[in-house]
């Protein structure tokens, strides 16, 4: 059965940092790129970063460049997305999911459809 399941998430405030963890069961993960996305009330689903299969390359929204940082290890079957300096803009559901991929590298932000799998979310408050 596949699971990705989303954890890390909390009330923070204005500056503050939150590490999120996507791990991930029931399928091969090294075949898989990884997208964070996140939702905000009343806003549609945005891409937020994502990582390829094994070489790790990446991509990030502008409006988070320098502030977060994806990582995955394969060894776990786990994502990460350390998110510094957060902005009550940030508030949202994050949400993982994964990307089947032939190419070691590659990954899509924009194009949330081709994504297979996806978790239930956790919530980012960022508030004082």
């Amino acid at each position: 059965q596949v699971q990705l399941v989303e954890s890390g998430g909390g009330l923070v405030q204005p500056g503050g940092s939150l590490r999120l963890s996507c791990a991930t069961t029931g399928f091969t993960f090294s075949n898989y790129a990884i997208g964070w996305f996140r939702q905000a009330p009343g806003k549609e689903r945005e891409g937020v970063s994502c990582i390829g299969r094994s070489v790790g390359g990446t991509l990030y929204v502008d409006s988070v460049k320098g502030r977060f940082t994806i990582s995955r290890d394969n060894a776990k079957n786990t994502v990460y997305l350390q998110m510094n300096s957060l902005k009550p803009e940030d508030t949202a559901v994050y949400y993982c999911a994964a990307d089947r991929r032939f190419d070691a590298s590659g990954c899509r932000l924009t194009a949330l459809a081709v994504y297979d799998y996806w978790g239930r979310g956790t919530q980012v408050t960022v508030s004082s």
